[in-house]
């Protein structure tokens, strides 16, 4: 029988203790408003599926899509503030 196993070593990265770092845990922390209105946005959707909208779920899809646009405007004005350096300094 001819084995078919892999000739080449693993490609993959090899597996860590599977914790996320402490730069990942501040990163998910720092984008927390934006998940917390995604999600938010996303239950308000789900609402709607096995029936037609009615107009307070309408509303409540509107809002839900203007605070992921709020919280992504923050999250980018955060980050735009820390990568411009400031001037005369």
């Amino acid at each position: 029988m001819k084995h078919i196993g892999a000739l080449q070593a693993v490609v993959t990265a090899p597996v860590s203790d599977g914790e996320p770092s402490s730069a990942e845990l501040d990163a998910i922390d720092h984008e927390m408003p934006l998940i917390l209105a995604e999600v938010e946005l996303l239950d308000a959707q789900i609402m709607t599926l096995d029936r037609p909208a009615s107009e307070l779920d309408e509303r409540r899809i509107r809002r839900a899509r203007n605070r992921v646009l709020a919280a992504r405007r923050e999250l980018t004005n955060k980050a735009t503030t820390v990568l411009v350096p400031e001037v005369g300094a």
